[in-house]
């Protein structure tokens, strides 16, 4: 009998290994990776996997991270597929001379990306009601929008080519 990949994800599916086995363990190698690379607790791997293991599984608990994941990582996918296509589109026509203030421009972009995804994947979950981003979003972006052009504003222009003003000595 031959699986499709569909068949094996809808099994997968049915197991709980999207509700449960992987969100389980992102939270547990983000909390040990954050123990262990910090090393707040000193460098005892025994006590990071422990700490990590009991945050990983309280966390599956009582289902708010799995409806969470459920919304934000779809919608993550999409905005990380947004960025790939400017990405493609930007290094197709401007020069590798000119990417520095594309880059800040394609930092910013994502993360407005991130924060709409963020706040759509709130409000599917009605934590922030239905129409907070309705009442909110314009006043966030007008504030994004006024920082991005006092950053542009504020950061100096780089000079590669000039000579230097120092004194020969002769």
């Amino acid at each position: 009998m031959v699986l499709s990949i569909a068949d094996v994800l809808n099994q997968w599916q049915s197991a709980g290994i999207f509700d449960y086995v992987l969100p389980f363990l992102l939270i547990f190698a983000v909390v040990y990776a954050v123990l262990s690379g910090t090393n707040v607790l000193g460098k005892n791997k025994g006590v990071h996997v422990i700490i990590a293991l009991v945050v990983g599984l309280l966390s599956m608990q009582l289902g708010f991270v799995q409806e969470f994941f459920r919304e934000i990582f779809p919608r993550a996918a999409v905005g990380i597929a947004v960025i790939i296509v400017f990405v493609i589109l930007v290094m197709a026509f401007v020069p590798a001379t000119h990417m520095t203030g594309w880059m800040i421009g394609f930092y910013c972009l994502g993360g407005v990306i991130a924060l709409i995804a963020t706040f759509n994947a709130f409000s599917a979950l009605s934590w922030f009601g239905s129409d907070w981003w309705y009442e909110w979003g314009a006043w966030i972006i007008g504030a994004l929008l006024i920082i991005g052009v006092i950053i542009a504003v504020a950061v100096p222009e780089r000079s590669e080519g000039k000579a230097s003003k120092a004194p020969l000595n002769s």
